[in-house]
């Protein structure tokens, strides 16, 4: 229950739904829905704007809370970035989402990112054929990650088996439901993203 709510004040403070309490996210008991406003006592005071280093903060925090990545992580990434030819915006969604964690969220076998990363962390998912552990492991296309045959008699799977009829991957992701597994056809394309990637790309350019 506390790390419940950590998450919600996480996206009251920020303002923004960043889907980490997986379908809570989505029902009359989301903490947006019930409490659209900032965590404290006066979170109900009018705020006044933030600066422009704040907004950059924001940006970053909705990333890092978003993606479960760390403050490492994320300076070690967008300085990676900011030093390849092509767009810099455009290589960071391909590094977030090409993430296993997220790649397996997107395909519906796991609610929420946090879930994907606690499922693959416990050895329920195959990659070409392979075990992978890691959630930041990336992945790349053609790649096909499927659920772990012996994974898939076990409940929280059998209720994936249900959830997932109804589920419509990315154009990015072909994605078979009655295997349980998906291909990556193509680097991610047509992400939409509830952050602003220019100001944090400031923010680590300071």
């Amino acid at each position: 229950m506390a790390l419940l709510k950590a998450k919600e004040k996480k996206e009251r403070a920020l303002g923004v739904k960043l889907g980490l309490k997986a379908h809570r996210c989505d029902s009359p008991k989301c903490a947006m829905v019930r409490r659209p406003y900032r965590p404290g006592p006066h979170g109900k005071s009018r705020q006044k704007a933030p600066s422009e280093f704040g907004q950059q903060l924001a940006e970053k925090q909705k990333i890092m809370f978003s993606y479960g990545l760390r403050e490492a992580n994320m300076r070690k990434m967008f300085k990676e970035a900011l030093h390849k030819k092509e767009a810099v915006t455009d290589t960071i969604v391909n590094l977030l989402e090409r993430r296993l964690d997220n790649a397996v969220f997107r395909m519906g076998l796991a609610p929420s990112r946090i879930t994907a990363r606690q499922y693959i962390g416990h050895g329920h998912f195959l990659v070409n054929g392979r075990k992978v552990n890691i959630p930041s492991y990336q992945v790349k296309a053609n790649d096909v990650i499927a659920v772990k045959p012996a994974s898939k008699d076990i409940l929280i799977f059998r209720e994936v088996s249900e959830s997932i009829k109804q589920y419509e991957a990315p154009t990015w992701i072909s994605l078979n439901k009655e295997k349980l597994e998906g291909k990556i056809k193509s680097l991610p394309r047509d992400v939409e993203i509830p952050f602003d990637i220019n100001l944090v790309v400031d923010y680590y350019s300071r």
